[in-house]
């Protein structure tokens, strides 16, 4: 996972509890099959703090959202499939 300069510097500036769920949230990115957790109930298996959503519903292949704990904080990232190396990258990082 690669993280854009600002993502970076608002994650390493957050409080312990933010910087705790979002690196939770980090492993369950990474390890899952499809990142975009496409179709029905495919992010089921997901913590109950975490839900997973394109960022605009027009663009389900863009960017996509994960909220954090009912929406105290949220990563966005988008995912390249790549053959050999897949990467997400997220572009922000927030936590209240």
């Amino acid at each position: 996972m690669d993280w854009t300069k600002q993502a970076r510097h608002d994650f390493q500036n957050m409080p312990a509890e933010g910087s705790d769920l979002i690196m939770s949230a980090r492993a369950e990115l990474i390890t899952a099959e499809d990142p975009y957790f496409r179709g029905i109930d495919a992010d089921a298996s997901l913590p109950h703090w975490m839900t997973v959503r394109p960022l605009a519903s027009t663009s389900p292949g863009g960017a996509h959202i994960v909220d954090l704990a009912g929406g105290r904080g949220w990563l966005i990232y988008t995912f390249m499939r790549h053959h050999a190396d897949p990467q997400i990258v997220v572009t922000e990082a927030f936590w209240a």
